[in-house]
This record gives structure tokens, sequence and C-alpha cells, in this order.
């Protein structure tokens, strides 16, 4: 069983980054209206961004950050999960953790560096029309690519298998309970879910939403878990199949 320091840590970290990722994902439904926003023409969107002002760009920055702690909070989880039967899903899982953090982290960052000096040229007022071509061409490209193929399409991926695989490799631990590793799994295949919505079903849009809500809450009753079981009992369980 990892140190209880260990389990502290790591327990505070999942406490505090998806609760601080959510806190921001409601201020940009507030200030923004994300991700409906995203649904409108380029000009609305940069209209939108540049009436929020430094506030706005302020929020996407912190939401930048709290993608980029799922990086440690991966490394973490494998030192808290691991055993002396240790198990190669939980290296896989490791790996495709710290992925998600960074193609997130990626993703967003477009929004508080790249955003701003695009919503800034194609709305000034001496801008010809060449220029707000130019600048909403951009912006579509970035988009396109750093959003939905990076920040989204690979983000989903990689946070539903690493979800999955630390779901199974709780199984393998009482400190947890086996309730929280058959949730975490169900979460995971609903935010896989989202890897559809580009093939045109629309409901996996939705499905991915709520399922990304529920895994913040997932996460961070984890979090709790950690902090408040001391977890004295060290299983004298065999691994799961599932989780070699």
């Amino acid at each position: 069983m990892a140190p209880l320091s260990l389990r502290r840590l790591t327990g505070t970290l999942l406490i505090l980054v998806p609760l601080t990722f959510t806190i921001c994902f409601t201020l940009l439904q507030m200030l923004f209206e994300y991700p409906d926003i995203l649904r409108q023409p380029t000009a609305d969107v940069l209209t939108k961004f540049q009436a929020g002002g430094n506030g706005l760009i302020a929020v996407w920055y912190v939401l930048t950050l709290s993608a980029l702690l799922l990086v440690p909070v991966a490394v973490l989880m494998r030192r808290v999960l691991a055993t002396d039967a240790d198990s190669a899903s939980l290296s896989v899982a490791t790996a495709f953790g710290v992925l998600a953090g960074l193609v997130q982290t990626l993703g967003f960052l477009r929004w508080p560096f790249l955003v701003p000096h695009l919503a800034q040229a194609y709305l000034a007022p001496d801008a010809s029309e060449a220029q707000r071509a130019a600048a909403a061409m951009v912006f579509e490209a970035f988009h396109r690519y750093a959003g939905m193929g990076v920040g989204e399409h690979l983000g989903y991926l990689s946070t539903s298998v690493w979800s999955l695989l630390i779901a199974l490799n709780m199984l393998r631990l009482p400190l947890f309970g086996r309730w929280l590793g058959w949730s975490g799994m169900l979460l995971a295949l609903g935010i896989a879910v989202g890897l559809l919505e580009p093939a045109g079903l629309e409901l996996a849009g939705t499905i991915n939403a709520l399922s990304y809500l529920a895994w913040a809450i997932w996460l961070m009753v984890v979090g709790v878990v950690m902090i408040v079981r001391r977890g004295e009992s060290v299983p004298a369980l065999r691994p799961s199949p599932i989780a070699r």
C-alpha cells in the first residue's frame, strides 16, 4: 500500500484539479456560452471572445493549467495503485494519462494566446476584408486541428483509456471499493462515446459532456477516499485477471 502522505497528496490533487476545471468550465458557460458558441459563425465567436476581455482570457488560462495538472495526477496515481503484483495495464494507463493532460493542454492553449490576437485583428475598425478573411481562416484551422483533433478527439481517447485502466486496477484494492472501480469504467465508456460525434452522432456530444461532469465528481470522490481512509488492511487479494 502506498504511504499515507503520498495518498493524501494525490487525493488533494484529485479534488482540486477537477474542481478547478469544473469552475472554469462553468464560468466559460456564463461568460462565453461555451461550448455552444463553437457552433456559431467565426465572426460571432471572435466578437463574443473580444467582449469577454481579460477576465475571459484568465479563465481560459486557468483551465489550461488544470488540464496540464492531469500529468502529475496520472504519475501519482500509478504510485498509489502500484502493488507487488504490478500490472502492465497500470503502465499503459499512466502513458495515456500523461497524454491526456498534454493533448488537452495543447488544445486549450490557443484560447489565452492565439485567439486574443485573432479577435483583435478581425475586429479592428480599420481591418480590411482580406485581413478579416485571414484571421477567420487561421481561427478555423486551429479550431479544427488543435481543438477538434488534438484537444477533443485525442483528449477523449486518452482520458477514457486512462480512466478505464485506472478503474480496473482499483478493483484490486479494498481501499477504494468495487463500486468506484465499476462506476469509473462506466464513465470512461461515456467519455469515449464523444469520439463518435464527428461521424454525425449528435447524441454523442451530450453523452460525452454529461460523462465528463460525472467523471470530475468521480475523481473528487476518489480523492476524498484516499485522504479519509487509512487503508491499514492491505490486500490479501490476487490481482484481477482483467487487470494483468
